[in-house]
């Protein structure tokens, strides 16, 4: 019962982050541009693509970088830059802005020949001896996520935000996962390990 109580809550509240405005959104997304562009495909490799990406987790992610600045980064996902962002941002900016970048075509990318084996085996399949589970458990055979779920879009994404990520879970400097998943797949990762993986998804679509 209960856990039929978590996913109605969980769905309700995806159907009200869906509810945003595309057209307010994008009124309110000039500032966003000098990191994501304009058409939020960022060309920067170290800022993430929000183009095409759930609404939902982009709302998510919004709310909890401010959450970090209003607990002085004892809650939600501390970056600097983003905090600052997103301080003067309500809830209704961050619905409308969501609903605006997740209506936009994300850009496509390619995975190097030399990452393919290593990070087709990994996302595919996992590890099992080392207690690695597959990315497709959760991310999906082509990196889709599942929005209801609150699995982001992966394909496609920028390989060098994806390192940094993994990197920051391996270290646990970022903290804000779902029941430590990403924490504990990363931690069990070798640095040529999360190259090859984040390169392999970055050319997924």
């Amino acid at each position: 019962m209960k856990k039929l109580a978590l996913i109605l809550a969980l769905l309700a509240s995806c159907s009200v982050w869906a509810q945003g405005d595309a057209e307010a959104g994008k009124a309110k997304a000039a500032t966003c541009a000098a990191c994501h562009g304009a058409d939020g495909n960022s060309i920067m490799a170290q800022y993430p693509k929000i183009a095409g990406q759930h609404p939902g987790y982009i709302e998510k992610q919004l709310k909890e970088f401010k959450l970090a600045m209003t607990t002085g980064g004892t809650q939600g996902r501390n970056d600097p830059v983003m905090g600052g962002m997103v301080m003067a941002l309500s809830e209704e900016d961050m619905s409308d802005l969501a609903a605006y970048f997740s209506s936009l075509p994300i850009s496509e990318n390619v995975t190097p020949e030399s990452s393919i084996e290593v990070g087709k085996q990994l996302y595919n399949v996992g590890d099992a001896e080392r207690g690695i589970a597959s990315c497709t458990a959760c991310h999906g055979p082509r990196g889709n996520g599942t929005s209801l779920s609150g699995f982001p879009k992966i394909s496609g994404q920028n390989a060098e935000y994806i390192k940094l990520q993994l990197e920051k879970f391996r270290s646990a400097q970022r903290n804000n996962d779902m029941n430590s998943m990403m924490r504990s797949v990363a931690a069990k990762l070798s640095d040529d390990e999360i190259t090859s993986l984040s390169q392999y998804v970055g050319g997924l679509h």
